[in-house]
């Protein structure tokens, strides 16, 4: 496995900025180790950073370490598509798109995304597992420009949530060249959600396009309205 590029800390640099640091590296050692101490000591020694500040920079342990590692692959995803690269696709080719940069960027440590979601799987986790598929889902719709602010927002959140869950669990058994039958898998998915939100805007169309008993009643009060 090719080892991350370890780019050097600041002079003083946070606790956040070690935690983002070390994030990466101590994914790459959990596939043997599992998100624990020894994958952070050998982390923190990598990057220079002494063992007990690199503990601090993870007071949740396990858990804490799985969400560094997340969010490194959130900011990691949108650096490769900003919101005005991927303004030129079409919003079924923006979302896939994002998707699979996320497969691409998790493929070389496969094991450890398998060791983080069965930590988030356990019941104590389901909260914090819930927080971490709603933003990746927020900001791959985010970055696609959607600007829903009614129920919209939380549905397409949702459902994309889901697709996304699911395509996880495919991605870690899939032993096709080049992820295939995952991306092939995220494919009909996508198409499922897109027919849906066509068929769910023809009929807010034809709601809208029904008469109105209470318009109706209240022309008759107020015929001149």
């Amino acid at each position: 496995m090719a080892q991350t590029p370890t780019a050097p800390l600041p002079a003083d640099p946070t606790l956040d900025e070690i935690r983002a640091a070390l994030a990466p590296l101590i994914a790459e050692n959990a596939a043997f180790d599992g998100f624990g101490d020894a994958a952070l000591a050998d982390a923190a020694a990598r990057l220079g950073v002494d063992a007990d500040v690199a503990r601090l920079a993870f007071p949740g342990g396990a858990r804490d370490m799985v969400d560094a590692w997340f969010a490194s692959i959130d900011a990691a995803m949108a650096d490769r598509w900003p919101a005005e690269k991927l303004a030129t696709l079409k919003v079924r080719e923006r979302i896939t798109t994002l998707v699979e940069t996320r497969i691409d960027l998790l493929a070389p440590d496969r094991e450890s995304l398998r060791r983080a979601l069965a930590l988030l799987a356990l019941p104590t986790n389901a909260p914090h597992a819930a927080r971490l598929g709603w933003r990746a889902a927020d900001l791959m719709w985010n970055l696609a420009g959607d600007t829903a602010t009614d129920f919209n927002h939380y549905s397409k959140r949702t459902i994309l949530g889901a697709v996304y869950g699911s395509t996880m669990a495919v991605f870690l058994n899939d032993e096709s060249e080049d992820f295939a039958e995952t991306r092939a898998f995220l494919a009909r998915r996508i198409d499922q959600v897109m027919r849906f939100e066509s068929w769910k805007h023809r009929r807010t169309a034809r709601s809208s396009e029904r008469p109105s008993l209470a318009r109706f009643i209240g022309r008759l009060r107020y015929p001149g309205r």
